[in-house]
């Protein structure tokens, strides 16, 4: 039975069945939890780029936040009307929404090879501290240039469309498909499975380049890498340009999913949660990424949900602990858990898993032995 899982046939049509559960899920599921998916895709993106620089390239970053506040800023101001109709409100470029997404992560991949001369000069936590600095640099701009940011109080992210289709609540009574009315929460939730898609398809394939290859060198031995001709410097660089423009890619449809962002959502915490995703869904491993992302994502807003229900955890404003406080204890443990008895993440526990499946002895029936008279 395993053998036959782990066919080619077999795995695709699993992956179709996948497909077919992710493509259904609008007409299933609540707002509630349509949302909190919105915010499970943003994340996984941002994630697999992280995986890319850290588990492939063996580089750490503490600035993954930093290059998501440049996706989710940057598509804000590039899509806003030049002249908004609300007072004080900050302006932008009135682009339209695909170009200004496009320019978001263009504008993160610049910043990233900006930092690449750094990142091919440093390497392990002297790296992971210099990274550090763009954290606070991006919180000081953040709040202090209002004029782009908003400030304190942030600044709306401008409706995603494309071809005349505006995936908001515009006009929701435009598209019903089989009596289900397609709202901002359904229309993006398609075009983050798709965004998510081509993240993991890019990220697949470059893993399995030769680039890729030579990144998986430069992690596993610099020395060694630069005997076999390989630019450590050069590939290093590009791997943190990579993994920026997957961050900010990430931050243009975390801008969408929210409809408004502040400063406050691109802190320092937020970078330890992705290297949280990352090590719990195995470093090097994009389906892992993936998988952590979700777990680290969708924790706190389900505690909070389900607050009155759970031990210990209080509703939101009450005296105790509180949801969050609550997720970041179990993901804490569970990262503890991982480096102890499980290195490789989600991912390693998956193989080990199918390892023993596959190696189990098959059975065979006992066939009754026939008496003769």
């Amino acid at each position: 039975m395993s053998e036959r899982l782990r066919s080619p046939g077999a795995r695709r049509a699993l992956l179709l069945v996948g497909l077919v559960v992710l493509l259904i899920v609008p007409y299933f599921v609540e707002a509630f939890w349509l949302q909190v998916g919105l915010f499970c895709i943003a994340a996984a993106i941002a994630a697999v780029g992280l995986t890319l620089l850290v588990g492939i390239a063996g580089q750490l970053s503490l600035a993954h936040a930093f290059f998501v506040a440049i996706g989710a800023y940057g598509y804000s101001y590039l899509a806003a009307d030049p002249t908004p109709d609300i007072a004080d409100a900050p302006a932008g470029l009135g682009l339209p929404p695909v170009v200004a997404m496009i320019g978001a992560v263009l504008l993160a991949g610049v910043a990233g090879a900006l930092f690449s001369p750094i990142a091919g000069r440093l390497r392990g936590i002297y790296l992971g501290l210099a990274s550090l600095g763009l954290i606070f640099i991006g919180q000081h701009i953040l709040f202090n240039a209002t004029a782009l940011t908003g400030g304190f109080n942030g600044r709306d992210a401008e409706p995603f469309g494309l071809f005349g289709f505006s995936f908001s609540n515009d006009n929701p009574d435009d598209l019903v498909v089989l009596g289900v009315r397609y709202g901002m929460l359904e229309r993006l939730w398609y075009l983050g499975l798709a965004l998510l898609a081509l993240s993991w398809w890019y990220a697949r394939n470059l893993v399995a380049s030769r680039p890729g290859r030579a990144m998986q060198q430069v992690r596993d031995s610099e020395v060694a890498a630069s005997v076999m001709g390989v630019s450590v410097p050069v590939y290093k660089g590009a791997a943190f340009t990579v993994s920026s423009m997957y961050a900010a890619l990430g931050g243009v449809f975390l801008a969408l999913a929210f409809g408004r962002i502040v400063p406050d959502s691109f802190g320092f915490l937020v970078s330890i949660d992705f290297l949280v995703m990352i090590v719990i869904g195995g470093l090097g491993s994009i389906w892992g990424a993936v998988a952590g992302a979700v777990l680290i994502t969708a924790l706190p807003p389900v505690l909070q949900r389900y607050a009155d229900a759970l031990p210990l955890v209080v509703e939101a404003g009450g005296d105790g602990l509180q949801a969050s406080q609550a997720a970041r204890l179990l993901y804490g443990a569970a990262v503890v858990a991982v480096l102890i008895f499980a290195p490789q993440g989600l991912a390693g526990l998956g193989r080990k898993l199918a390892a023993r499946r596959t190696l189990r002895p098959p059975t065979t029936k006992v066939q009754p032995k026939e008496h003769t008279a």
